[in-house]
Protein backbone atom coordinates (compact mmCIF):
# COMPACT_ATOMS: atom_id res chain seq x y z
CA UNK A 1 0.00 0.00 0.00
CA UNK A 2 2.83 2.39 0.91
CA UNK A 3 4.63 1.50 -2.31
CA UNK A 4 1.47 2.23 -4.25
CA UNK A 5 1.20 5.67 -2.62
CA UNK A 6 4.81 6.43 -3.43
CA UNK A 7 4.30 5.40 -7.06
CA UNK A 8 1.29 7.67 -7.31
CA UNK A 9 3.23 10.56 -5.76
CA UNK A 10 6.16 9.95 -8.10
CA UNK A 11 3.86 9.87 -11.09
CA UNK A 12 2.28 13.16 -9.96
CA UNK A 13 5.73 14.74 -9.71
CA UNK A 14 6.60 13.50 -13.19
CA UNK A 15 3.36 14.92 -14.54
CA UNK A 16 4.10 18.24 -12.82
CA UNK A 17 7.60 18.33 -14.33
CA UNK A 18 6.16 17.54 -17.74
CA UNK A 19 3.63 20.37 -17.39
CA UNK A 20 6.34 22.75 -16.24
CA UNK A 21 8.50 21.78 -19.22
CA UNK A 22 5.55 22.38 -21.53
CA UNK A 23 4.91 25.75 -19.86
CA UNK A 24 8.60 26.68 -20.09
CA UNK A 25 8.67 25.67 -23.75
CA UNK A 26 5.58 27.77 -24.44
CA UNK A 27 7.01 30.72 -22.52
CA UNK A 28 10.32 30.33 -24.37
CA UNK A 29 8.44 30.41 -27.67
CA UNK A 30 6.57 33.53 -26.51
CA UNK A 31 9.85 35.15 -25.41
CA UNK A 32 11.48 34.35 -28.74
CA UNK A 33 8.48 35.79 -30.56
CA UNK A 34 8.55 38.88 -28.35
CA UNK A 35 12.28 39.29 -28.92
CA UNK A 36 11.76 38.98 -32.67
CA UNK A 37 8.90 41.46 -32.53
CA UNK A 38 11.09 43.81 -30.52
CA UNK A 39 13.98 43.41 -32.95
CA UNK A 40 11.63 44.03 -35.88
CA UNK A 41 10.29 47.11 -34.12
CA UNK A 42 13.83 48.32 -33.42
CA UNK A 43 14.79 47.61 -37.05
CA UNK A 44 11.73 49.50 -38.27
CA UNK A 45 12.53 52.32 -35.89
CA UNK A 46 16.12 52.44 -37.13
CA UNK A 47 14.90 52.38 -40.73
CA UNK A 48 12.37 55.08 -39.85
CA UNK A 49 15.12 57.17 -38.29
CA UNK A 50 17.26 56.72 -41.41
CA UNK A 51 14.38 57.79 -43.63
CA UNK A 52 13.68 60.70 -41.30
CA UNK A 53 17.36 61.70 -41.42
CA UNK A 54 17.34 61.52 -45.25
CA UNK A 55 14.18 63.63 -45.41
CA UNK A 56 15.60 66.16 -42.95
CA UNK A 57 18.77 66.25 -45.01
CA UNK A 58 16.68 66.95 -48.10
CA UNK A 59 14.83 69.75 -46.29
CA UNK A 60 18.13 71.30 -45.18
CA UNK A 61 19.49 71.00 -48.73
CA UNK A 62 16.47 72.66 -50.32
CA UNK A 63 16.47 75.38 -47.65
CA UNK A 64 20.13 76.06 -48.34
CA UNK A 65 19.47 76.19 -52.09
CA UNK A 66 16.54 78.56 -51.59
CA UNK A 67 17.95 80.89 -48.94
CA UNK A 68 21.68 80.15 -48.69
CA UNK A 69 24.59 81.78 -50.46
CA UNK A 70 25.12 80.51 -54.00
CA UNK A 71 28.82 81.34 -54.14
CA UNK A 72 31.24 78.46 -54.63
CA UNK A 73 34.10 80.33 -53.01
CA UNK A 74 36.35 78.03 -51.05
CA UNK A 75 36.57 78.76 -47.31
CA UNK A 76 39.93 77.25 -46.52
CA UNK A 77 41.38 80.50 -45.13
CA UNK A 78 38.83 81.41 -42.47
CA UNK A 79 40.42 82.59 -39.23
CA UNK A 80 40.45 79.98 -36.51
CA UNK A 81 39.65 77.10 -38.88
CA UNK A 82 42.11 74.40 -39.86
CA UNK A 83 41.76 72.55 -43.11
CA UNK A 84 41.53 68.79 -43.08
CA UNK A 85 45.09 68.57 -44.38
CA UNK A 86 46.54 71.08 -41.90
CA UNK A 87 44.74 69.37 -39.03
CA UNK A 88 46.05 65.99 -40.09
CA UNK A 89 49.60 67.33 -40.09
CA UNK A 90 49.15 69.11 -36.76
CA UNK A 91 47.79 66.03 -34.97
CA UNK A 92 50.08 63.55 -36.74
CA UNK A 93 47.07 61.34 -37.45
CA UNK A 94 47.18 58.38 -39.82
CA UNK A 95 43.41 58.02 -40.02
CA UNK A 96 43.24 59.88 -43.30
CA UNK A 97 45.84 58.86 -45.86
CA UNK A 98 46.82 62.03 -47.66
CA UNK A 99 50.11 62.22 -49.54
CA UNK A 100 52.53 65.04 -48.92
CA UNK A 101 51.45 67.91 -51.11
CA UNK A 102 53.15 71.24 -51.38
CA UNK A 103 51.34 73.77 -49.20
CA UNK A 104 50.20 76.76 -51.22
CA UNK A 105 49.80 80.08 -49.49
CA UNK A 106 47.68 82.51 -51.42
CA UNK A 107 49.23 85.83 -52.17
CA UNK A 108 47.49 88.87 -50.79
CA UNK A 109 47.46 91.53 -53.46
CA UNK A 110 45.33 94.58 -53.04
CA UNK A 111 43.75 95.55 -56.32
CA UNK A 112 45.02 98.90 -57.43
CA UNK A 113 42.32 101.54 -57.38
CA UNK A 114 41.41 102.73 -60.86
CA UNK A 115 42.29 106.38 -61.33
CA UNK A 116 39.77 108.83 -62.74
CA UNK A 117 41.97 109.37 -65.78
CA UNK A 118 41.89 105.62 -66.51
CA UNK A 119 38.10 105.53 -66.17
CA UNK A 120 37.68 108.42 -68.59
CA UNK A 121 40.19 107.16 -71.11
CA UNK A 122 38.76 107.20 -74.64
CA UNK A 123 35.75 109.37 -73.76
CA UNK A 124 35.53 112.66 -75.73
CA UNK A 125 36.21 115.74 -73.62
CA UNK A 126 34.50 119.11 -74.05
CA UNK A 127 36.25 121.95 -72.28
CA UNK A 128 33.94 124.50 -70.68
CA UNK A 129 35.91 127.73 -70.29
CA UNK A 130 35.21 129.74 -67.17
CA UNK A 131 36.57 133.22 -67.95
CA UNK A 132 36.37 136.64 -66.31
CA UNK A 133 34.62 139.55 -68.00
CA UNK A 134 36.72 141.75 -70.31
CA UNK A 135 36.31 144.76 -68.05
CA UNK A 136 37.96 142.83 -65.22
CA UNK A 137 41.04 142.01 -67.31
CA UNK A 138 42.72 145.30 -66.28
CA UNK A 139 44.97 145.63 -63.26
CA UNK A 140 43.13 147.74 -60.66
CA UNK A 141 46.47 148.99 -59.28
CA UNK A 142 48.14 150.36 -62.41
CA UNK A 143 45.59 149.98 -65.19
CA UNK A 144 47.75 147.58 -67.24
CA UNK A 145 45.84 144.93 -69.31
CA UNK A 146 46.15 141.47 -67.73
CA UNK A 147 47.95 138.62 -69.53
CA UNK A 148 46.83 134.96 -69.65
CA UNK A 149 49.19 132.95 -67.44
CA UNK A 150 47.47 129.55 -67.15
CA UNK A 151 44.36 127.56 -66.27
CA UNK A 152 43.15 125.30 -63.48
CA UNK A 153 40.80 122.29 -63.61
CA UNK A 154 37.87 122.96 -61.29
CA UNK A 155 35.82 119.77 -61.70
CA UNK A 156 34.69 117.08 -64.15
CA UNK A 157 31.13 116.06 -64.98
CA UNK A 158 29.93 113.07 -66.95
CA UNK A 159 27.24 114.19 -69.37
CA UNK A 160 24.70 111.76 -70.80
CA UNK A 161 23.56 112.39 -74.36
CA UNK A 162 20.24 110.60 -75.01
CA UNK A 163 19.93 108.50 -78.14
CA UNK A 164 18.25 110.03 -81.16
CA UNK A 165 16.68 108.45 -84.20
CA UNK A 166 16.45 109.85 -87.68
CA UNK A 167 15.12 108.65 -91.00
CA UNK A 168 17.57 108.28 -93.88
CA UNK A 169 15.88 108.70 -97.24
CA UNK A 170 17.89 107.40 -100.16
CA UNK A 171 17.00 109.64 -103.10
CA UNK A 172 18.18 108.77 -106.59
CA UNK A 173 19.05 111.73 -108.80
CA UNK A 174 18.07 111.51 -112.48
CA UNK A 175 19.82 113.34 -115.31
CA UNK A 176 18.77 113.90 -118.92
CA UNK A 177 20.31 115.51 -121.97
CA UNK A 178 18.58 118.84 -122.73
CA UNK A 179 19.45 118.54 -126.41
CA UNK A 180 17.99 115.07 -126.82
CA UNK A 181 14.90 115.40 -124.67
CA UNK A 182 12.66 116.22 -127.62
CA UNK A 183 14.06 113.49 -129.84
CA UNK A 184 12.85 109.95 -130.34
CA UNK A 185 15.63 108.63 -128.07
CA UNK A 186 16.04 111.02 -125.13
CA UNK A 187 19.05 110.21 -122.97
CA UNK A 188 18.26 109.74 -119.25
CA UNK A 189 20.52 108.31 -116.55
CA UNK A 190 19.50 107.39 -113.00
CA UNK A 191 21.85 107.03 -110.03
CA UNK A 192 21.83 103.51 -108.59
CA UNK A 193 22.60 102.49 -105.01
CA UNK A 194 25.54 100.12 -104.78
CA UNK A 195 24.42 98.35 -101.60
CA UNK A 196 21.15 96.45 -101.41
CA UNK A 197 18.78 97.21 -98.50
CA UNK A 198 19.20 95.21 -95.31
CA UNK A 199 15.56 94.09 -95.60
CA UNK A 200 13.25 94.92 -98.49
CA UNK A 201 10.27 97.16 -97.71
CA UNK A 202 11.47 97.69 -94.15
CA UNK A 203 12.76 100.52 -91.97
CA UNK A 204 15.50 98.21 -90.70
CA UNK A 205 19.04 99.56 -90.93
CA UNK A 206 22.38 98.22 -89.77
CA UNK A 207 22.40 100.49 -86.73
CA UNK A 208 18.76 99.91 -85.67
CA UNK A 209 19.00 96.12 -85.96
CA UNK A 210 22.40 96.05 -84.26
CA UNK A 211 21.04 98.12 -81.37
CA UNK A 212 17.99 95.86 -81.00
CA UNK A 213 20.19 92.77 -80.94
CA UNK A 214 22.69 94.30 -78.53
CA UNK A 215 19.91 95.30 -76.12
CA UNK A 216 18.29 91.87 -76.11
CA UNK A 217 21.29 89.55 -76.27
CA UNK A 218 23.93 91.76 -74.72
CA UNK A 219 21.85 93.49 -72.02
CA UNK A 220 19.04 90.91 -71.62
CA UNK A 221 16.38 93.55 -72.43
CA UNK A 222 13.21 91.87 -73.79
CA UNK A 223 11.60 93.17 -76.96
CA UNK A 224 8.46 94.40 -75.21
CA UNK A 225 10.64 96.78 -73.16
CA UNK A 226 12.54 97.85 -76.24
CA UNK A 227 9.19 98.56 -77.86
CA UNK A 228 8.58 101.19 -75.17
CA UNK A 229 12.07 102.64 -75.65
CA UNK A 230 11.44 103.17 -79.36
CA UNK A 231 8.24 105.00 -78.44
CA UNK A 232 10.33 107.33 -76.29
CA UNK A 233 12.52 107.98 -79.32
CA UNK A 234 9.41 108.98 -81.27
CA UNK A 235 8.84 105.95 -83.48
CA UNK A 236 6.32 103.12 -83.06
CA UNK A 237 7.96 99.72 -83.63
CA UNK A 238 6.10 96.64 -82.42
CA UNK A 239 7.90 93.76 -80.79
CA UNK A 240 6.75 91.61 -83.72
CA UNK A 241 8.62 93.91 -86.09
CA UNK A 242 11.73 93.79 -83.92
CA UNK A 243 11.54 89.97 -83.74
CA UNK A 244 11.22 89.78 -87.53
CA UNK A 245 14.33 91.95 -87.88
CA UNK A 246 16.31 89.57 -85.67
CA UNK A 247 15.08 86.37 -87.32
CA UNK A 248 15.61 87.67 -90.86
CA UNK A 249 19.14 88.98 -90.19
CA UNK A 250 20.05 85.85 -88.27
CA UNK A 251 19.00 83.63 -91.18
CA UNK A 252 20.47 85.69 -94.03
CA UNK A 253 23.56 87.39 -92.55
CA UNK A 254 24.60 85.71 -89.30
CA UNK A 255 24.00 82.09 -90.24
CA UNK A 256 26.82 81.94 -92.86
CA UNK A 257 29.25 83.20 -90.21
CA UNK A 258 27.73 80.81 -87.65
CA UNK A 259 28.32 77.85 -89.98
CA UNK A 260 31.89 79.06 -90.53
CA UNK A 261 32.46 79.13 -86.76
CA UNK A 262 31.00 75.62 -86.56
CA UNK A 263 33.48 74.30 -89.12
CA UNK A 264 36.34 75.96 -87.25
CA UNK A 265 35.11 74.53 -83.95
CA UNK A 266 35.18 70.95 -85.22
CA UNK A 267 38.80 71.37 -86.32
CA UNK A 268 39.92 71.83 -82.72
CA UNK A 269 41.02 69.06 -80.37
CA UNK A 270 39.82 70.45 -77.03
CA UNK A 271 36.17 71.42 -76.58
CA UNK A 272 33.75 72.08 -73.72
CA UNK A 273 29.95 71.70 -73.60
CA UNK A 274 26.96 72.45 -71.41
CA UNK A 275 23.18 72.70 -71.77
CA UNK A 276 20.26 74.46 -70.08
CA UNK A 277 16.45 74.32 -70.44
CA UNK A 278 14.46 76.80 -72.53
CA UNK A 279 10.72 77.04 -73.16
CA UNK A 280 9.53 77.31 -76.76
CA UNK A 281 5.78 77.86 -77.04
CA UNK A 282 4.87 76.80 -80.58
CA UNK A 283 6.83 73.64 -81.31
CA UNK A 284 4.97 71.33 -83.72
CA UNK A 285 3.39 68.39 -81.94
CA UNK A 286 4.48 69.50 -78.46
CA UNK A 287 2.77 71.23 -75.57
CA UNK A 288 3.75 74.79 -74.75
CA UNK A 289 4.98 73.63 -71.32
CA UNK A 290 7.41 71.12 -72.84
CA UNK A 291 11.04 71.59 -71.93
CA UNK A 292 13.46 72.30 -74.76
CA UNK A 293 17.20 72.91 -74.51
CA UNK A 294 19.87 75.40 -75.45
CA UNK A 295 23.36 73.93 -75.76
CA UNK A 296 26.67 75.75 -75.65
CA UNK A 297 29.86 74.41 -77.23
CA UNK A 298 33.14 76.22 -76.92
CA UNK A 299 36.84 75.68 -77.43
CA UNK A 300 38.99 74.77 -74.46
CA UNK A 301 42.37 75.87 -73.18
CA UNK A 302 44.37 75.28 -76.34
CA UNK A 303 45.79 78.80 -76.66
CA UNK A 304 43.97 79.49 -79.96
CA UNK A 305 41.25 82.12 -80.56
CA UNK A 306 38.14 81.15 -78.58
CA UNK A 307 35.01 79.97 -80.39
CA UNK A 308 31.67 79.95 -78.54
CA UNK A 309 28.53 78.53 -80.13
CA UNK A 310 24.93 77.96 -79.06
CA UNK A 311 22.57 75.35 -80.45
CA UNK A 312 18.82 74.85 -79.93
CA UNK A 313 17.11 71.47 -79.76
CA UNK A 314 13.67 70.21 -78.75
CA UNK A 315 15.05 67.62 -76.33
CA UNK A 316 18.09 66.89 -74.20
CA UNK A 317 18.82 63.64 -76.03
CA UNK A 318 22.50 62.89 -76.51
CA UNK A 319 21.84 62.61 -80.25
CA UNK A 320 21.79 66.43 -80.37
CA UNK A 321 25.36 66.66 -79.08
CA UNK A 322 26.35 63.79 -81.36
CA UNK A 323 24.97 65.56 -84.43
CA UNK A 324 26.44 68.95 -83.57
CA UNK A 325 29.88 67.51 -82.86
CA UNK A 326 29.92 65.14 -85.84
CA UNK A 327 33.48 64.97 -87.11
CA UNK A 328 35.10 66.17 -83.88
CA UNK A 329 37.84 64.02 -82.38
CA UNK A 330 39.58 64.99 -79.20
CA UNK A 331 38.89 65.83 -75.56
CA UNK A 332 35.43 67.02 -74.51
CA UNK A 333 35.08 68.68 -71.10
CA UNK A 334 31.50 68.48 -69.77
CA UNK A 335 29.41 67.75 -66.72
CA UNK A 336 28.23 64.28 -65.71
CA UNK A 337 25.32 64.06 -68.16
CA UNK A 338 25.49 60.62 -69.76
CA UNK A 339 24.09 61.86 -73.08
CA UNK A 340 27.58 63.02 -74.07
CA UNK A 341 28.64 59.37 -74.18
CA UNK A 342 26.83 59.14 -77.53
CA UNK A 343 29.42 61.42 -79.15
CA UNK A 344 31.85 59.00 -80.89
CA UNK A 345 35.59 59.38 -81.17
CA UNK A 346 36.06 61.57 -78.09
CA UNK A 347 37.77 61.34 -74.72
CA UNK A 348 35.49 62.71 -72.03
CA UNK A 349 36.79 64.87 -69.22
CA UNK A 350 34.35 65.32 -66.35
CA UNK A 351 34.17 68.53 -64.34
CA UNK A 352 35.65 68.60 -60.85
CA UNK A 353 33.54 71.62 -59.92
CA UNK A 354 30.47 69.37 -60.25
CA UNK A 355 32.08 66.76 -57.98
CA UNK A 356 32.73 69.41 -55.40
CA UNK A 357 29.13 70.69 -55.61
CA UNK A 358 27.73 67.21 -54.98
CA UNK A 359 29.93 66.83 -51.91
CA UNK A 360 29.08 70.32 -50.62
CA UNK A 361 25.38 69.48 -50.96
CA UNK A 362 26.00 66.36 -48.85
CA UNK A 363 27.38 68.30 -45.87
CA UNK A 364 24.81 68.29 -43.03
CA UNK A 365 23.58 71.59 -41.72
CA UNK A 366 26.10 73.20 -39.37
CA UNK A 367 28.83 70.61 -40.12
CA UNK A 368 30.90 72.66 -42.58
CA UNK A 369 33.99 72.50 -40.36
CA UNK A 370 33.50 69.04 -38.84
CA UNK A 371 36.42 67.21 -40.45
CA UNK A 372 35.19 63.87 -39.13
CA UNK A 373 32.23 64.20 -41.50
CA UNK A 374 32.85 62.27 -44.74
CA UNK A 375 31.33 64.93 -47.01
CA UNK A 376 33.58 67.60 -45.49
CA UNK A 377 36.58 65.36 -46.05
CA UNK A 378 35.60 64.92 -49.70
CA UNK A 379 35.27 68.68 -50.17
CA UNK A 380 38.72 69.17 -48.67
CA UNK A 381 40.22 66.81 -51.22
CA UNK A 382 38.55 68.81 -53.99
CA UNK A 383 39.73 72.09 -52.48
CA UNK A 384 43.28 70.79 -52.42
CA UNK A 385 43.06 69.87 -56.11
CA UNK A 386 41.70 73.32 -56.95
CA UNK A 387 44.51 74.97 -54.95
CA UNK A 388 47.17 73.01 -56.81
CA UNK A 389 45.50 73.72 -60.16
CA UNK A 390 45.33 77.45 -59.35
CA UNK A 391 48.97 77.53 -58.33
CA UNK A 392 50.02 75.83 -61.57
CA UNK A 393 47.96 78.23 -63.69
CA UNK A 394 49.37 81.27 -61.88
CA UNK A 395 52.84 80.23 -62.98
CA UNK A 396 51.76 80.60 -66.64
CA UNK A 397 53.79 77.56 -67.65
CA UNK A 398 53.61 75.78 -71.01
CA UNK A 399 51.06 73.04 -71.57
CA UNK A 400 53.79 70.42 -71.45
CA UNK A 401 54.98 71.74 -68.08
CA UNK A 402 51.41 71.89 -66.78
CA UNK A 403 50.99 68.24 -67.76
CA UNK A 404 54.12 67.30 -65.78
CA UNK A 405 53.13 69.36 -62.73
CA UNK A 406 49.67 67.80 -62.67
CA UNK A 407 51.13 64.31 -62.68
CA UNK A 408 53.59 65.27 -59.98
CA UNK A 409 51.28 67.16 -57.63
CA UNK A 410 47.67 66.29 -58.40
CA UNK A 411 47.83 62.58 -59.20
CA UNK A 412 48.81 61.62 -55.62
CA UNK A 413 45.85 63.60 -54.25
CA UNK A 414 43.56 61.92 -56.78
CA UNK A 415 44.76 58.48 -55.72
CA UNK A 416 44.17 59.33 -52.06
CA UNK A 417 40.74 60.73 -52.89
CA UNK A 418 39.58 57.58 -54.67
CA UNK A 419 41.01 55.42 -51.88
CA UNK A 420 38.95 57.51 -49.44
CA UNK A 421 35.92 57.17 -51.73
CA UNK A 422 36.16 53.36 -51.75
CA UNK A 423 36.02 53.33 -47.95
CA UNK A 424 32.68 55.17 -47.81
CA UNK A 425 29.44 53.38 -46.95
CA UNK A 426 26.80 56.13 -46.86
CA UNK A 427 23.14 55.77 -45.92
CA UNK A 428 21.12 54.76 -48.95
CA UNK A 429 19.47 57.64 -50.82
CA UNK A 430 21.29 60.22 -48.69
CA UNK A 431 22.99 63.20 -50.31
CA UNK A 432 26.37 61.58 -49.67
CA UNK A 433 25.15 58.35 -51.27
CA UNK A 434 24.17 60.33 -54.38
CA UNK A 435 27.53 62.09 -54.42
CA UNK A 436 29.47 58.81 -54.08
CA UNK A 437 27.43 57.19 -56.87
CA UNK A 438 27.87 60.25 -59.10
CA UNK A 439 31.65 60.11 -58.68
CA UNK A 440 31.96 56.34 -59.03
CA UNK A 441 29.99 56.30 -62.29
CA UNK A 442 32.35 58.93 -63.77
CA UNK A 443 35.62 57.90 -62.21
CA UNK A 444 37.43 57.21 -65.48
CA UNK A 445 36.40 60.62 -66.86
CA UNK A 446 37.65 62.47 -63.77
CA UNK A 447 41.28 61.54 -64.35
CA UNK A 448 41.46 61.84 -68.15
CA UNK A 449 42.43 65.53 -67.88
CA UNK A 450 45.86 64.32 -66.71
CA UNK A 451 46.60 63.03 -70.23
CA UNK A 452 47.26 66.46 -71.76
CA UNK A 453 48.10 69.86 -70.31
CA UNK A 454 45.54 71.51 -72.60
CA UNK A 455 42.67 69.60 -70.98
CA UNK A 456 40.52 71.62 -68.60
CA UNK A 457 40.18 70.75 -64.93
CA UNK A 458 36.59 72.02 -64.69
CA UNK A 459 33.75 72.98 -67.00
CA UNK A 460 33.41 76.48 -65.53
CA UNK A 461 34.33 78.19 -68.81
CA UNK A 462 31.34 76.71 -70.67
CA UNK A 463 29.06 77.41 -67.71
CA UNK A 464 30.20 81.04 -67.81
CA UNK A 465 29.50 81.06 -71.56
CA UNK A 466 25.92 79.87 -71.10
CA UNK A 467 25.24 82.19 -68.16
CA UNK A 468 24.29 85.21 -70.36
CA UNK A 469 21.54 83.06 -71.87
CA UNK A 470 20.21 82.05 -68.43
CA UNK A 471 20.24 85.69 -67.31
CA UNK A 472 18.34 86.74 -70.43
CA UNK A 473 15.90 83.85 -69.98
CA UNK A 474 14.81 85.30 -66.63
CA UNK A 475 13.67 88.43 -68.45
CA UNK A 476 12.17 87.17 -71.71
CA UNK A 477 11.13 83.78 -70.20
CA UNK A 478 10.50 81.90 -73.46
CA UNK A 479 10.86 81.81 -77.22
CA UNK A 480 7.72 81.98 -79.31
CA UNK A 481 8.75 79.55 -82.06
CA UNK A 482 11.56 77.19 -83.11
CA UNK A 483 12.64 79.82 -85.66
CA UNK A 484 13.00 82.33 -82.84
CA UNK A 485 14.94 79.87 -80.67
CA UNK A 486 17.25 79.04 -83.59
CA UNK A 487 17.78 82.75 -84.28
CA UNK A 488 18.57 83.30 -80.60
CA UNK A 489 21.16 80.52 -80.68
CA UNK A 490 22.81 82.07 -83.73
CA UNK A 491 22.79 85.63 -82.41
CA UNK A 492 23.97 84.61 -78.93
CA UNK A 493 26.91 82.91 -80.63
CA UNK A 494 27.86 86.14 -82.43
CA UNK A 495 27.44 88.23 -79.26
CA UNK A 496 29.50 85.87 -77.09
CA UNK A 497 32.21 85.68 -79.75
CA UNK A 498 32.44 89.48 -79.66
CA UNK A 499 32.74 89.38 -75.87
CA UNK A 500 35.38 86.67 -75.93
CA UNK A 501 37.51 88.73 -78.31
CA UNK A 502 36.92 91.96 -76.35
CA UNK A 503 35.08 93.70 -79.17
CA UNK A 504 32.37 96.32 -78.89
CA UNK A 505 29.29 94.11 -79.34
CA UNK A 506 27.14 96.76 -81.02
CA UNK A 507 29.90 97.83 -83.39
CA UNK A 508 30.72 94.24 -84.35
CA UNK A 509 27.11 93.36 -85.12
CA UNK A 510 26.71 96.55 -87.15
CA UNK A 511 29.94 95.76 -89.00
CA UNK A 512 28.73 92.26 -89.95
CA UNK A 513 25.42 93.65 -91.21
CA UNK A 514 27.24 96.31 -93.22
CA UNK A 515 29.23 93.57 -95.01
CA UNK A 516 26.09 91.54 -95.86
CA UNK A 517 27.70 88.06 -95.72
CA UNK A 518 25.77 85.38 -97.57
CA UNK A 519 25.81 81.61 -98.01
CA UNK A 520 27.82 82.14 -101.21
CA UNK A 521 30.78 83.55 -99.30
CA UNK A 522 33.88 81.38 -99.11
CA UNK A 523 35.71 80.61 -95.87
CA UNK A 524 38.40 83.07 -96.96
CA UNK A 525 35.79 85.82 -97.21
CA UNK A 526 34.20 84.88 -93.89
CA UNK A 527 37.65 84.93 -92.30
CA UNK A 528 37.80 88.68 -93.04
CA UNK A 529 34.83 89.38 -90.72
CA UNK A 530 35.77 86.88 -87.99
CA UNK A 531 36.30 88.52 -84.57
CA UNK A 532 39.96 87.45 -84.46
CA UNK A 533 40.75 89.25 -87.74
CA UNK A 534 43.07 92.17 -87.03
CA UNK A 535 41.12 94.60 -89.23
CA UNK A 536 37.92 93.73 -87.37
CA UNK A 537 39.66 94.24 -84.04
CA UNK A 538 40.78 97.72 -85.09
CA UNK A 539 37.31 98.71 -86.32
CA UNK A 540 35.27 97.20 -83.49
CA UNK A 541 37.50 97.37 -80.43
CA UNK A 542 36.01 98.61 -77.19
Amino acid sequence: MARGARDIQLQELKDTISQLNTTISAQTTVIVQLQKTLQDAESREAEHQKREAVLQEQIDYLTKKLFGASSERRHEEIDGQLSLFDEAEALQSDDILVPDVETIVKEHKRKAKTTLEEKLKGIPVEEVVVDIPDEDKICPQCGTPLEYIGKELIRRELEYIPAKVKVKEYVSYHYGCPECKNTDEPYIIKAKLDKKPLMKHSLASESSVAWTIYQKYGNALPLYRQEKDWEQYGIELSRTTLANWIIYCSKHYFDPLYQFFHRKLLERNFLMADETPVQVLNEPGRRAESKSYMWVYRTGEDGLPPIIMYGYSETRAGENAKNFLKGFEGYLECDGYQGYNKVPGITRCCCWAHVRRYLIDAIPKGKQYDYTNPAVQGVQYCNKLFEIEDSINRKKVSYEERHKLRLQKEQPVLEAFFEWLDSQNPVRNSRLDKAVNYINHRREFLTSYLEDGRCSFSNNASENAIRPFTVGRKNWLFSDSPAGATASATVYSIVEMAKAHELNIYEYIKYILSQRPSKDWTDEQLETIAPWNQDVIEKCKR
